[in-house]
């Protein structure tokens, strides 16, 4: 009798996906406006230095900290945008505003609240140190520093920064292009009519989503019937988009009208693998056409969607060159209910998060894990990972959970 060979695990599938995503794809500029949410392609360096010269932290008079204890002339006004032209020499103080220059001569600025003025004499209230209330030049960055690194996922912080260094554009990646294939008799469009034994496609819409979500650019293909010719040309089709990555839905398993991954073989599919150890989501398809990753998610609608997150989402990361995105990020949590022995296959319970009066983060398990079930995979905003053959565990013990991308 022939020995059953072991499931693939799930950091090895990962790893053999990863293998093959050599990012970024290729690189473009973009607009400031259009960056948020890009992967960086290479490290940006600043072209200037900000704050180009000292400025103040505060409104009020801009002196020499060694004539503070007198009462000082006021010989002028710095505002932001229009400095105090002269200098500040001993015995002179000039008004000074958040932002503006510190004038020639002076060294710290007197906070209006501690100052006490009459007519053009200001006197201190307090005693003031050098450098008091001013930001020196340079201490946000420098001409010529390396202010965000190639692989960042650009935040609004990031694009402001990057405007603030004097870049109108940025180097980005280019969106991967991932084409979705849906198969399957029974799927109908929403809204359009449909037989009594049909139902309303809904997978795609829950991968096209995840895709834009994590950088890429979706193009739907639609729904295949469960004919072999009809899928091997809407995969040529998908192939024929130039696309980076072609996923398909459904079809992935072992019954008699499972046809894509065979319709995948006749269009020169390489296989990587087939099957990994977890559930939902064990009958994962995974090869290559030419230099087009395919990736084959199960037809249930909880095991489409894990298998995107745990795979798609990592590899779209991976295309955009953030290596550090394509990696599972799993966060410590206690369980918000008792958790029954697992069985051989990793697996991943579908959860709700909430913070706990401690602080400690709750992920409680959804009563019905069944993988077809779309109602209880909106109300879950994360995943619980148990191991295989995991034991029991009790409320309030700790968890490992993936959050499910928002």
């Amino acid at each position: 009798m022939t020995e059953k060979k072991p499931l693939l695990s799930v950091e090895d599938a990962l790893a053999a996906i990863l293998a093959q995503a050599r990012g970024p794809v290729s690189v473009e500029d973009v607009a400031l406006g259009d960056a948020f949410g890009r992967t960086l392609a290479r490290d940006l360096a600043a072209r200037r230095t900000q704050p180009p010269k000292p400025l103040s932290a505060m409104d009020g008079y801009a002196l020499r900290a060694e004539d503070a204890n007198a009462p000082l002339r006021v010989v002028g006004e710095s505002s932001a945008g229009a400095g105090f032209a002269g200098s500040c020499g001993p015995g002179e103080a000039v008004r000074i505003f958040t932002g503006a220059p510190l004038p020639q001569g002076a060294d710290s600025v007197l906070i209006q609240e501690e100052a006490a003025r009459e007519g053009d004499v200001v006197t201190a209230r307090t005693v003031v140190a050098a450098g008091k209330n001013v930001r020196l030049a340079g201490i946000d960055f420098r001409e010529g520093e390396t202010i965000l690194r190639a692989g960042r996922r650009l935040t609004p912080a990031d694009v402001a920064l990057a405007a603030s260094a004097d870049h109108p554009a940025l180097p980005v990646a280019r969106k991967p292009r991932i084409a979705v294939l849906s198969t399957g008799d029974e799927l109908v469009a929403p809204g359009a009519p449909r037989g009594p034994d049909q139902i309303v496609a809904s997978n795609a819409y829950a991968v096209l989503g995840l895709i834009a979500a994590c950088g890429g650019e979706a193009r739907d293909l639609g729904v295949a019937p469960d004919r072999p010719e009809a899928i091997e040309a809407a995969i040529r089709a998908g192939l024929g988009l130039g696309v980076d990555v072609l996923v398909t839905i459904g079809g992935a398993s072992v019954g008699d009208r499972d046809f894509v991954r065979g319709a995948l073989a006749a269009e020169g599919m390489a296989l990587d693998f087939w099957k990994i150890n977890m559930k939902p989501g064990k009958p994962l398809i995974h090869g290559h056409i030419g230099a087009t990753q395919v990736l084959g998610l199960p037809g249930n609608p909880v095991s489409a969607v894990v298998c995107g997150e745990l795979f798609l989402k990592p590899l779209i990361r991976a295309l955009c060159g953030d290596l550090v995105g394509a990696a599972h990020r799993l966060e410590p949590a206690v369980a918000g209910a008792d958790l029954r022995a697992n069985g051989p296959r990793r697996e991943f319970l579908r959860a709700t998060l909430a913070w706990r009066d401690d602080g400690r983060l709750v992920a409680t398990p959804q009563q019905d894990q069944d993988s077809s079930l779309n109602s209880v995979l909106a109300r879950s905003q994360a995943l619980i990972l148990r191991e295989s053959d995991a034991p029991a565990l009790a409320r309030g013990e700790k968890v490992l959970v993936l959050r499910l991308t928002e």
